[in-house]
């Protein structure tokens, strides 16, 4: 803990800005795929659903010719189709195949080893249960992996109830939940099928992870928590679960024009992070406006060291080093 961070009860009107925050390996590596491929090839290039859930970043690389689509039907055939961060179902890789579409896959590496894990369930012949949100782009991909054998729960009623057909029995995560709330669901599953199987390591990915981690490290130190995040990021929406349940008034907000007068007006300290998919400018935002209303002291908490990078698609680091050879 920094000498500064134990200043923090004697300040008035001081900013927690939590680290790690923001962008995860993930995301930059499916946003960095997405401006390669236009760099690359030129516009238009093609997105199936969001590339990650923030809709400043879906924006901007619209703006600079990504077209994004609900389905690959809505791709001309042989275009170039871009798979979001989430994953896609196999049915979905048959379909692009079928329309000819010049495929570069995004997904979260750490999303491909759940599927990948719940093919090898699959071929056992296991019943999965897929601890998640059922209307999640990521769930719906990973379900698809094995969709007669796979059972969404939601939540720990939900695994009380669940029922499962004869046989062997293993779980699987979402990659972005609470960390309490899976594992309150996962105890609920092993106290019922107490012969279930779980992934080798566990699904919740490190940046999930690691931001509730720093969340729970200051929630004692805070009176308000405002989270950078899009409504529709899952990984974000835990953030401000995870504060809330420790008694930390807790807001997820788009950008800075968000924040309510009545949340911080009579706060001393507020403890403000981002979800994986927020970039950084929207937090710089935030700390602007919460400058001008007499938040001056911005003390950087860090609670867990992070430094995790994924690598690009072979064809995009081919483009990325022809364009690096042309610049010079």
């Amino acid at each position: 803990m920094s000498t500064r961070e134990e200043k923090v009860n004697t300040l008035d009107k001081s900013v927690l800005l939590l680290k790690p925050r923001g962008f995860c390996a993930g995301v930059v590596r499916a946003i960095d795929i997405v401006e390669l491929a236009l760099q690359a090839y030129g516009p238009p290039i093609y997105v199936r659903k969001e590339i990650v859930h923030n809709r400043f970043v879906v924006s901007d690389l619209a703006s600079r010719g990504a077209v994004f689509v609900d389905s690959v039907d809505d791709v001309p055939a042989g275009a170039r189709l871009v798979y979001s961060a989430h994953g896609v179902a196999p049915s979905v890789r048959r379909s692009s195949e079928e329309r000819n579409l010049r495929v570069i896959d995004a997904t979260c590496p750490l999303v491909t080893k759940v599927h990948l894990e719940a093919i090898r369930f699959a071929k056992s012949h296991s019943t999965i249960v897929l601890v998640g949100h059922r209307d999640h782009d990521e769930v719906i991909g990973t379900v698809g992996e094995a969709p007669d054998q796979t059972i969404v729960v939601s939540t720990p009623d939900e695994a009380e109830t669940v029922q499962v057909p004869d046989g062997d029995v293993a779980y699987l995560t979402q990659t972005t939940l609470s960390l309490d709330e899976a594992q309150s669901i996962i105890d609920v599953l092993k106290r019922r099928f107490p012969q279930i199987q779980g992934p080798p390591a566990k699904d919740i990915c490190y940046a999930t992870e690691n931001r509730q981690i720093a969340i729970k490290h200051i929630a004692s130190k805070a009176d308000v928590l405002l989270v950078v995040g899009s409504q529709n990021s899952s990984n974000s929406a835990r953030m401000v679960e995870v504060g809330a349940q420790r008694g930390l008034p807790s807001y997820l907000i788009d950008d800075e024009k968000d924040i309510e007068h009545a949340w911080i007006e009579t706060a001393r300290t507020v403890a403000v992070s981002a979800g994986a998919s927020a970039p950084e400018s929207l937090v710089k935002g935030v700390l602007e406006r919460l400058q001008s209303k007499g938040f001056r002291d911005v003390i950087e908490v860090e609670a867990v060291e992070e430094d995790v990078h994924f690598p690009l698609p072979p064809e995009l680091r081919q483009a990325q080093l022809a364009t690096l050879h042309g610049a010079s």
